[in-house]
């Protein structure tokens, strides 16, 4: 039986270029017929994968455009989290669909209770990406102080960093929570830093408010980051135990 657990898991397609698959609804090969339970757990390997694609870019993106006041990819960035979202609902049913259509060995079930658990992680990570985004479509961008500026900078590059690893964590299912529970401290750090100059500084109280929303944006985002990876390495360790048997 074909496995979806394996290291190649990054390399499937995102959902744009792939191929319907046999039975899937929709699909002129097979109507009426319910994908088989190997092909549902592709989906949702590929979707998986997609979202933490999505996370990363929405993270990379908003940053980009509070810095450069880029109104315009903010707002698209804004209306993009739609796309994360129907995936959060889209594999929630096809996660339902593999359960009821039974079969599942230890593996898979662990598999798909992890999958479970990391999709609130990830849909609120697209939140809090769209969040900073929406601050970019109005005039605080010319507000941030340059000192200020310097730590969103910062502060976005390690989110960007934590979420690649994490999607690297996740595809190739091996363990490196240590590695991003390091760069969270230092997230955290950065936070605290961020905070102290901006309440001793001069900055107008509605802009101060702001930025510091900002501030806690990028701190919640490393901390999904760390959760979403501190479930993988029970699924290694579920995997080497069903080999060892």
């Amino acid at each position: 039986m074909r496995r979806v657990f394996g290291s190649n898991g990054r390399d499937l397609p995102d959902a744009g270029d792939r191929q319907p698959e046999a039975g899937a609804p929709g699909t002129a090969g097979a109507p009426g017929t319910p994908a088989a339970p190997d092909d549902v757990a592709q989906q949702i390997q590929r979707r998986v994968i997609q979202m933490f694609a999505l996370v990363e870019e929405a993270v990379a993106g908003a940053t980009h455009a509070l810095l450069t006041a880029d109104r315009e990819r903010a707002r698209a960035l804004v209306a993009n989290d739609v796309a994360l979202d129907n995936l959060y609902y889209e594999l929630q049913q096809l996660v339902h669909d593999r359960v009821v259509a039974g079969g599942l060995d230890v593996d898979e079930t662990t598999w798909l209770l992890a999958v479970l658990s990391m999709l609130p992680e990830l849909e609120r990570s697209g939140d809090l990406a769209e969040h900073v985004a929406q601050r970019a479509t109005r005039n605080l961008p010319a507000e941030i102080p340059a000192v200020l500026r310097g730590y969103i900078e910062q502060m976005g590059e390690m989110a960007c960093s934590m979420w690649r690893m994490a999607t690297d964590v996740y595809a190739e299912r091996a363990a490196g929570v240590e590695r991003i529970d390091l760069l969270d401290d230092e997230m955290d750090d950065l936070h605290v830093r961020f905070i102290a100059e901006l309440v001793g500084g001069s900055v107008p109280v509605p802009v101060a408010i702001e930025l510091a929303l900002i501030g806690r944006f990028y701190e919640r985002l490393g901390d999904h980051a760390v959760n979403v990876t501190r479930r993988v390495p029970l699924l290694t360790e579920r995997r080497q135990a069903s080999a060892g048997g």
